[in-house]
């Protein structure tokens, strides 16, 4: 077991690695800028390979990163996918951030909103997923 995850409360264990893979992604798609990003996310083929692992958090959010990118740059879905844009995770997957502020705040309040600001493409996947491009 990770030391991360014996310190962290229960709702945030299995949130650690996951917020690693997203700023790793995030950054990659910083990096090479969207329609490079979408080539080699194509090319690499990582949704499916995801999927067939049964990592499905992480192929499901590289699937809504593909379609969220397609439509803010005019691009056509990719059809490659179209088995998967069905599914979702069973249970609602938040940031770390608002789980903690519903922590400390004993209330639902942040994963509410954050809901309601989500990108549609990730939460579509029940994925809440605001901001992509805000990484450092």
């Amino acid at each position: 077991m990770s030391p991360w995850k014996s310190c962290w409360s229960p709702i945030l264990a299995n949130e650690i690695d996951f917020e690693l893979f997203k700023s790793n992604v995030g950054h990659r798609l910083k990096e090479l800028g969207d329609r490079d990003f979408i080539l080699e996310l194509l090319k690499k083929d990582d949704i499916s390979k995801f999927y067939e692992k049964k990592w499905y958090p992480e192929s499901l959010y590289l699937l809504a990163m593909l379609d969220y990118l397609s439509r803010m740059n005019d691009l056509p879905l990719c059809t490659n996918y179209e088995e998967f844009r069905g599914h979702k995770l069973e249970e609602i997957l938040y940031p770390s951030s608002v789980l903690v502020m519903d922590l400390v705040a004993d209330s639902h309040q942040a994963r509410d909103e954050a809901v309601a600001e989500s990108i549609p493409e990730f939460l579509r996947h029940n994925i809440v997923e605001k901001e992509v491009r805000n990484v450092e």
